[in-house]
C-alpha cells in the first residue's frame, strides 16, 4: 500500500518494477492460452477449431498411436 501511495505522491517509482509484472503477465496469458488451446476441448467446444497461430503440439497418446 505504501508503494502505491508513494507512486500517486509523486515519488519516484521504478519502471523497471512494473515492467517485470507487466510483461510477466503477458507471459502468463500467451503460455495459458496455448497450453489451453491444445487441452482436450470442454463440453460444447469438441468442434471448434484450433487458432491457426497456435501450434499443434503432439501428445504422447498421440505420438504412439501414429508410431504404430
Amino acid at each position: 500500500m505504501y508503494v502505491l501511495m508513494e507512486a500517486a505522491s509523486g515519488g519516484k517509482f521504478p519502471i523497471y518494477f512494473v515492467a517485470v509484472y507487466v510483461i510477466g503477465f503477458i507471459a502468463a496469458v500467451g503460455i495459458g492460452s496455448i497450453a489451453w488451446y491444445n487441452s482436450k476441448r470442454p463440453a460444447g467446444w469438441e468442434n471448434a477449431q484450433r487458432p491457426d497461430y497456435v501450434p499443434d503440439m503432439k501428445s504422447k497418446e498421440n505420438s504412439q498411436d501414429s508410431n504404430s
